[in-house]
């Protein structure tokens, strides 16, 4: 964990401080990297507190594509309950209520709505219909059918969205890369906002499990997972 914890130097040290929307300031620096060779075994932060029954019950959530707090709060995952009882939030007409959390990351990865034309090209009206794509089962079979492919990619920032979320993605997105010589599956994933001293140690062990889930499912083994730090 040396370059995690070289990293958390760097922010202290060349940091700039500034505002943001939380109203505390913090320690800011630009494109930062952080690389796991999985080889090297399961990249859990050991310097500090990881509460790993968080992480799979939130990771457990995405991929089951739950947006209540309280399927969340089923799986052992209390990470939620602020997001979804914020005053902001709250007041969100968007807000179904009674937990509800907005369209956040399992809905993008699991049920990503998008427009599709439903009229015939000699109609003179256009119309449209919801149709809902799964991106990570598309992934997931993009791996075991198409593996050299360089579009195997989930994203989870929806600009359309972010008003209907109880909190838009930190985690905006990741890609599958497959070695099909050497049978195994890397991982890069991007960044947004990142609080380095709590929420990192997280992110890297919630991305290093969703990498050796996916290597399970898909008879690969795991082996690089790279966060580009924003």
């Amino acid at each position: 964990m040396k370059q995690y914890h070289d990293l958390l130097k760097k922010v202290l040290n060349e940091g700039v401080l500034q505002n943001n929307r939380t109203g505390i300031p913090c320690l800011s620096i630009v494109g930062e990297m952080l690389s796991f060779d999985m080889n090297d075994g399961f990249p859990a932060i050991t310097t500090k507190k990881l509460a790993f029954s968080q992480v799979k019950g939130e990771l457990l959530g995405f991929i089951r594509g739950c947006t209540n707090v309280k399927d969340f709060q089923a799986l052992g995952c209390t990470v939620w309950n602020e997001n979804a009882n914020a005053l902001y939030w709250l007041s969100n007409p968007n807000n179904k209520g009674d937990g509800d959390l907005g369209c956040i990351y399992g809905a993008q990865w699991r049920k990503l709505e998008v427009l599709e034309r439903d009229s015939m090209w000699w109609s003179d009206h256009e119309t449209y219909k919801t149709t809902y794509i799964d991106q990570l089962s598309n992934a997931l079979e993009d791996v075991v059918r198409n593996p050299t492919s360089r579009r195997i990619k989930v994203e989870a920032w929806n600009p359309a969205k972010l008003d209907q979320m109880a909190l838009p993605p930190c985690h905006t997105g990741f890609q599958l890369y497959v070695d099909t010589k050497n049978k195994e599956l890397s991982m890069t994933m991007n960044q947004r906002s990142c609080d380095m001293f709590l929420g990192i140690p997280f992110n890297i062990a919630s991305y290093a499990l969703l990498l050796n889930l996916i290597a399970e499912a898909t008879g690969y083994k795991p082996r690089h997972l790279k966060m580009f730090l924003s």
